[in-house]
C-alpha cells in the first residue's frame, strides 16, 4: 500500500483507549470519538501503521470465562487496586463475530476512524483469529461440523482441553482452541482446519475483513500449518494460507498481512505469502543480553530480515520497562528498531509504562510517564522518521579485536545505513555489562583521502576522523556498558 520500506507500527489496545478517553469526556467513548488531535499525534511520531487491537464483537460467554477463572481474577486486581467485575470485557481472542463492537461504535464508527486516518497517512490493521472462536460464535448452533468434535473420553483425560457444548447437532464434546505445548484457552473452541467448509468459511471471513482496513495482524498465524495442525490434532489439513492471502488480494490488491509466528517458523509464512512475521527470536536474544546470539541473528539475509516485524513489547510480552533496566532497554531499542524490517511499537512503551495489561480488562491502570525513557523513544522516533532509515540500505558490520588479548569486542553489533541520496550513518553498541573496545570496518570506502566528520545522532558528539586510516584500520571504538552511538558520517 505504502512506499516505505521500513515502515513503522504502533498498536493500541482499542478498548483501554476509548476507556480512557470515556473517563475524560464523561461519558462512555467510540471511535467516532477520537479526534483529529489523536492521530496528528500518532502522524507526527512517524507511525505509518495503526493496529487497533481488539475491536471486533466478543460474547458473554468469553467474558463469564473471564470474571470466573481465580488465576486471571488475581492478576485483575494485581493490575487495578480499584478492581471491579465491570472492568472485565473478556479476551478480544475469543471473537463471536467480525464486526465492530456494538460498544466501540460499531462498523459506521470504524468506516468514519479510517477515513479520518487516511486523512493523516495513516494505514488500518486490525485483528483476524482464524485458530478459534467464542464459545458462543454462531457457527456453534448454526455449523459445528466446523469444530474439532472428540469423545467423552477425551473430556475425561483433559478436561483442560474439551468442553462438552450444546450444538446444533445436539450434545457434544469440543477441543478448547490451543497449541501444541499449552493447555487450552478455556475462553475459545477449537476450529477443525482438515474440514474443507470450515477453510472456505475462514478465507470468505478473511475478504471482509479486509474491507474494513488496510491490512490483519493474523494470531497465532502458524497453526494453521498443516504439519502444525496434524502435529496437535492427529488431523491431516490442505495449506491454507496460501489460497487466502492469494484471494483477499484478488479483491484488495495491496492488502498487507502480519503473522504472529513462533517455533523457528517465520520463513514458512513468508513463503505462504505474509508480509512481515513476528521476530520473537530477536526479543528473546535481546532480553538474553548475549551480543553475540544477537549478532548471528542478524546475518540472516535481507528478503528474510526485511520481512520481519522487530519489536521490545507488545500485549504478549511483558513491559520493556519493568523487564529491562534503563540502559540495557535504551541500547535494545536501538538494536531493534535501527534493524531492517517493520518498527513495531505498543501503546505506553513510548511513555515506559511497567504493567502490562491484561487482554480480558478494559481498563488499565493510571501510570506516571516516565521523562527518561519518554525523551529516548522522542529521539528515536524523530530520527527514525529519516529517509536513510525508510528506505535506505542497511548492512551489518563485524567488530574486530583491538588487541589479541582483548575479548571485548564480542559485546559489539554494529551496522551501516546508506540512504538513496548518499547519506551514511554508522551504529554501534556496545550490548555488553562491561566496557569494551573494538574496531569496526566501514562499509564506506568512497571515504579515502577525505576528512570525515562522525556527529552522534543521538547525542550530538562529534568526531573528526582520517578517511584513509578508517578505510585501513577501522573505526576504533571505545564504550561503556550498554553504550550506543548513530554517527552521520560525512566526509570532505
Amino acid at each position: 500500500m505504502m512506499a516505505v520500506h521500513y515502515p513503522a507500527l504502533y498498536q493500541i489496545n482499542t478498548r483501554v483507549w476509548l476507556t480512557r478517553l470515556g473517563r475524560r469526556l464523561g461519558r462512555p467513548a467510540t471511535l467516532d470519538d477520537v479526534d483529529d488531535a489523536a492521530l496528528d499525534r500518532i502522524a507526527e511520531l512517524g507511525f505509518d501503521w495503526v493496529w487497533l487491537l481488539g475491536v471486533w464483537q466478543t460474547g458473554e460467554a468469553g467474558r463469564a470465562v473471564s470474571r470466573s477463572r481465580p488465576e486471571w481474577l488475581a492478576e485483575f486486581r494485581r493490575v487495578l487496586s480499584d478492581f471491579s467485575d465491570d472492568d472485565v470485557c473478556g479476551s478480544p481472542f475469543a471473537v463471536s463475530g467480525y464486526a465492530v463492537h456494538r460498544a466501540l461504535g460499531g462498523p459506521e464508527a470504524l468506516t468514519g476512524l479510517r477515513e479520518r486516518m487516511r486523512r493523516h497517512g495513516l494505514a488500518l490493521m486490525l485483528d483476524f483469529v482464524p485458530n478459534h472462536t467464542a464459545p458462543d460464535h454462531p457457527w456453534v448452533e448454526e455449523n459445528p461440523d466446523y469444530y474439532v468434535h472428540g469423545t467423552e473420553a477425551d473430556l475425561e483425560r483433559a478436561p483442560g482441553n474439551w468442553v462438552r457444548m450444546d450444538t446444533g447437532a445436539g450434545p457434544s464434546v469440543i477441543a478448547r482452541g490451543r497449541d501444541p505445548y499449552f493447555p487450552g484457552w478455556p475462553d475459545t473452541l477449537q476450529l477443525d482446519f482438515s474440514n474443507g467448509d470450515l477453510r472456505d468459511a475462514q478465507r470468505r471471513e478473511l475478504v471482509a475483513i479486509a474491507g474494513q482496513c488496510d491490512g490483519v495482524r493474523c494470531d497465532m498465524a502458524m497453526l494453521m500449518l498443516p504439519e502444525v495442525f496434524r502435529r496437535t490434532w492427529g488431523r491431516t489439513a490442505e495449506p491454507f494460507w496460501p489460497e487466502a492471502i492469494a484471494e483477499v488480494r484478488r479483491a484488495r490488491p495491496g492488502f498487507t498481512f502480519m503473522a504472529e509466528v513462533y517455533w523457528n517458523l517465520e520463513w514458512s509464512l513468508q513463503q505462504d505469502g505474509f508480509d512481515y512475521t513476528y521476530d520473537k527470536r530477536l526479543y528473546d536474544r535481546l532480553r538474553e543480553r548475549n551480543a553475540s546470539s544477537v549478532r548471528d541473528h542478524l546475518v540472516a539475509d535481507l528478503d528474510f530480515q526485511n520481512k520481519l516485524a522487530r519489536f521490545l513489547e507488545n500485549h504478549d510480552e511483558p513491559r520493556a520497562a519493568e523487564v529491562l533496566p534503563l540502559p540495557v532497554h535504551r541500547a535494545a531499542a536501538v538494536v531493534t528498531y535501527f534493524s531492517p524490517g517493520l518498527r513495531f511499537l505498543h501503546q505506553g512503551q513510548l511513555e515506559g509504562r511497567r504493567i502490562r495489561i491484561p487482554m480480558h480488562l478494559c481498563r488499565g491502570p493510571d501510570e506516571p510517564e516516565n521523562p527518561a525513557i519518554a525523551a529516548f523513544y522522542g529521539r528515536l522516533l524523530t530520527l527514525l522518521k529519516r529517509p536513510v532509515f525508510r528506505n535506505g540500505s542497511w548492512r551489518r558490520i563485524d567488530p574486530r579485536p583491538v588487541a589479541d588479548d582483548n575479548r571485548t569486542y564480542d559485546g559489539f553489533i554494529a551496522f551501516a545505513w546508506t540512504g538513496l541520496d548518499g547519506e551514511r550513518v554508522l551504529g554501534v553498541v556496545n550490548y555488553a555489562h562491561a566496557a569494551g573496545q573494538c574496531r569496526l570496518p566501514l562499509a564506506f570506502m568512497e571515504l579515502r583521502r577525505k576528512s570525515v566528520r562522525l556527529v552522534d545522532l543521538m547525542s550530538e558528539v562529534r568526531y573528526e576522523r582520517s578517511g584513509d586510516e578508517l578505510a585501513a584500520a577501522g573505526l576504533y571504538v571505545d564504550m561503556p556498558p550498554w553504550g550506543y552511538h548513530l554517527f552521520e558520517v560525512t566526509a570532505s
